[in-house]
């Protein structure tokens, strides 16, 4: 809600100068026969910030997912969301409605193309909430642009696609934040800082559970059905990098469970509780050594083709143990004095209960976002690095793509994170990368 004052003399003079100065002979002679009341929100006043400080926000995939991210950035006093694009034109329509609704005006604008929005001067940043095929390349698409990038997990779908952008990135100095907003909150902040404490003795375990693999369907996806127009949904783009294979309503709606299109929930959720792990050894360039495991591949459907079952077991080279498997999603931390368990929705077990006294966890939620898009917003001020900046996120994203490669070779593999190759084995190198369709690259 604006906060109306009038405004009076000099300070009136001083403030219309502030709030526009693109005004037109025929806007600024409407303004002065009408009553001199500003909103002091515009003017920069009552502690709001001015309208040229606050960076300008566009919102990339407009899912239900960046829908909720582009909401989190609207609230931030200092963004102010310009435009949003989307390849539905009904997501378009609902991300429009959702910014001018917030607004309080018509004034968004909404694109099928990525290419209008990466080409304004006036976007500062671009949230990008696509599908994972999507997220490198068009992260690396933003870089040179010259916007900066928070952008969903994960981040790339394979290996090399993952340093390519970290490259890309560092060449052209952009602030990049993967929207692994658990590393900012504040629930996990004091998990890590309860086993720094010591209060369950040595961690020797780590077992991250991902939850039941989910939208699987016993029926035919490879079925070609009439392409729809591109104006209400453009699906060629939509492919992406993917390799091109006919049109399916199934396999655009599941598309999280095919090789082509996604990774599975190991490369979804993965990121997210490894990156704590990372976070609480100290060095999130560090990784595991050696993974070995078991998965169920389900082949009926045609493009279910990712783990519905695994259990996957690696090592760092220090001793420590990290499991991943499709239990109750969240992270269980297990040393020789007991074990703290963080649930997803923001529970915190323990035992013995001895570990949590005297101690008040906050809330831990995962659907706080808050405190990451704040790290975002500062360091694009700073020009620093935020947390989960581009080669931190690179080592995250790496692990779980190690877990997938294990899991679908069906034998265990060695890791060597200073060369970022497998130990002599040429077949699990090659799963390093993918073919990516032109003209779509890193």
């Amino acid at each position: 809600m604006f906060t109306w004052r009038a405004l009076v003399g000099a300070e009136y003079t001083k403030a219309v100068m502030a709030l526009d100065r693109h005004l037109t002979r025929r806007r600024f002679a409407s303004a002065a026969v009408a009553p001199l009341v500003v909103p002091a929100s515009a003017l920069g006043l009552g502690g709001a910030t001015p309208p040229s400080d606050r960076i300008a926000v566009a919102g990339i995939g407009m899912g239900g997912r960046n829908r909720r991210n582009i909401q989190e950035f609207m609230k931030q006093d200092d963004v102010r969301v310009l435009t949003v694009c989307d390849l539905f034109a009904e997501r378009r329509e609902l991300a429009k409605q959702l910014v001018d609704g917030y607004y309080g005006n018509s004034d968004c604008t909404s694109t099928r193309f990525h290419e209008e929005v990466l080409e304004r001067k006036d976007v500062d940043a671009v949230v990008i909430g696509t599908g994972d095929r999507w997220h490198a390349v068009m992260s690396s698409l933003a870089a040179q642009a010259g916007k900066d990038v928070y952008c969903e997990k994960p981040f790339c779908l394979t290996i090399a696609e993952g340093r390519q952008l970290v490259n890309v990135t560092r060449q052209h100095g952009t602030v990049w934040q993967c929207g692994t907003q658990r590393r900012s909150n504040p629930g996990y902040v004091f998990l890590v800082n309860t086993i720094h404490s010591g209060r369950i003795g040595k961690l020797h375990t780590v077992r991250l559970s991902f939850g039941a693999t989910g939208g699987w369907k016993r029926n035919s996806f490879a079925k070609p059905q009439k392409k729809p127009d591109p104006e209400a949904f453009d699906y060629d783009r939509w492919l992406g990098q993917a390799p091109w294979t006919p049109y399916s309503e199934d396999r655009v709606r599941h598309w999280r469970l095919n090789w082509d299109t996604g990774a599975g929930a190991v490369a979804d959720m993965g990121p997210h509780f490894i990156e704590t792990v990372q976070w609480l050894r100290g060095d999130p360039l560090d990784a595991p050594v050696e993974y070995q495991g078991e998965a169920e591949f389900r082949s009926e459907g045609g493009i279910n083709n990712i783990p519905y079952w695994y259990e996957i077991r690696s090592r760092y080279s220090d001793g420590l143990r990290l499991n991943m498997d499709t239990g109750r999603k969240g992270l269980m931390f297990i040393g020789d004095q007991g074990w703290i368990f963080l649930s997803d929705t923001g529970g915190i077990d323990a035992k013995p209960e001895s570990v949590l006294d005297g101690l008040d966890p906050p809330d831990a939620n995962y659907v706080i976002q808050e405190p990451h898009i704040r790290n975002f917003l500062r360091c694009m001020r700073s020009r620093q690095q935020p947390v989960s900046n581009p080669e931190a996120s690179q080592r995250c994203h790496t692990i779980a793509h190690c877990a997938n490669i294990c899991l679908r070779l069906g034998r265990p593999v060695r890791w060597d994170s200073a060369a970022e190759r497998f130990e002599g084995d040429h077949e699990a190198n090659n799963m390093r990368y993918r073919t990516m369709r032109a003209p779509w690259r890193v």
